[in-house]
């Protein structure tokens, strides 16, 4: 009788001699062929991309998470500012909410008062049995008028306890508006902040992938922009002191032909005391600067504004604090805390400020060079102002 069962597949045994070479040998070519069809496909008409230009391409793509960190950074420091302002109105509300329920609580005491002594006498009844068992007219009309101002205090309470009652209610309803205000601020504050650290960690793994001779390259690469940076900033420094040579003779031009004019109408008036060049803010300027050299060294924390760390809005505000002038708490609103001047204008003491969106600030120290904080994993240290984009400069005061 036939069978009907399914034959099996047969299960092929382990490779032996000639099989497994020709096998090995067919794998090898086939993962050749492939990479190399990789290789092909990948690469570029003409020569292979040099390492250095990868390495220009890892710190482009690190520059640019470290800008974006900051300018997260910025956003983190207004929603905390925001949120920090708001808990302390929402605080305030509160104390005000309870102080109103008290008050509240205490008119509906009174009112309790009255409504109980109303109800133990009877109601209008008193007024019927005063008129009957009174001993005389006279006895009536001052019962009577004493129940009036009784009624009257009664009325008042009531009015109390209404107003009262409004003013909480619409205390409470303050408070909640301002509550809800603060949980959208603290929102938008965690969601900066996991902003900021998913660029840092971005920028962290991109560098620490690199071998020890992509760093070097990298370090090289650092230390020719620093250069080129100083010696735009040396450049600056003397186009600054040329202009301040020529506003002076310019000055001492004016000063002269004005000295010519006296003498020439016979006039014996003596003449203006010359402006003296330092200027009016150079002793709150030299404060600030006193500060800024003092950090010196300490880390760059993004959101902190001393005294052990800071990022570079909270260093500029806590150094001009030192010479007891407040400014804002992001580069955002700094920018806008004082009068505009102009890069060949730059006096010790005043912010400069980079990038088109203004996400960072130094404070300039003289001959084209700054203290700032500059980006995570770095610290405090003095730098030429040319080594970025600069948006414009303020005088804070």
């Amino acid at each position: 009788m036939a069978s009907h069962r399914k034959p099996r597949s047969r299960i092929p045994g382990p490779l032996t001699g000639h099989s497994r070479r020709t096998a090995v040998g067919f794998t090898t070519a086939a993962l050749a062929s492939v990479t190399l069809l990789s290789q092909t496909a990948n690469a570029a008409p003409g020569a292979p991309e040099p390492a250095s230009r990868s390495i220009e391409k890892v710190k482009e793509r690190v520059d640019t998470l470290y800008h974006q960190a900051e300018t997260a950074t910025q956003r983190y420091n207004a929603a905390k500012e925001r949120t920090d302002q708001q808990r302390a109105k929402v605080d305030k509300l509160l104390d005000s909410v309870a102080q109103r329920t008290e008050k509240l609580n205490e008119a509906r005491r009174t009112l309790g008062t009255y409504a109980a002594a109303q109800y133990r006498d009877g109601g209008m009844a008193r007024s019927a049995a005063t008129l009957l068992f009174a001993d005389s007219p006279q006895d009536v009309f001052d019962q009577s008028h004493l129940m009036d101002r009784l009624t009257g205090r009664q009325k008042q309470a009531v009015d109390d306890f209404q107003a009262q009652r409004t003013k909480a209610a619409e205390e409470r309803g303050r408070a909640a508006e301002s509550l809800a205000s603060l949980t959208a601020s603290q929102k938008q504050l965690k969601t900066q902040k996991k902003t900021v650290q998913a660029k840092l960690t971005e920028a962290r793994q991109l560098l620490a992938n690199l071998t020890a001779k992509e760093k070097a390259r990298l370090a090289a690469l650092e230390k020719k922009k620093a250069e080129e940076a100083r010696r735009k900033a040396a450049a600056l420094a003397e186009k600054q002191r040329q202009e301040a040579a020529a506003r002076k003779k310019r000055q001492e031009q004016r000063q002269e032909q004005q000295q010519n004019g006296s003498d020439s109408s016979g006039s014996t008036a003596p003449s203006a005391p010359s402006s003296p060049s330092a200027p009016s803010n150079g002793s709150k300027a030299a404060q600030v600067i006193a500060f800024a050299k003092a950090q010196l060294g300490k880390p760059y924390v993004w959101g902190a504004t001393g005294p052990s760390s800071f990022d570079c809005s909270g260093l500029t505000q806590a150094a001009w604090k030192s010479a007891g002038i407040s400014l804002p708490r992001t580069t955002w609103d700094q920018v806008k805390a004082g009068t505009r001047v102009s890069t060949s204008e730059l006096q010790p003491g005043d912010l400069v400020f980079f990038y088109d969106d203004i996400s960072h600030v130094g404070l300039y120290i003289g001959d084209g060079m700054m203290i700032h904080a500059p980006k995570p994993g770095d610290v405090v240290k003095k730098a030429p102002i040319t080594e970025m984009p600069i948006y414009g400069s303020v005088r804070p005061a």
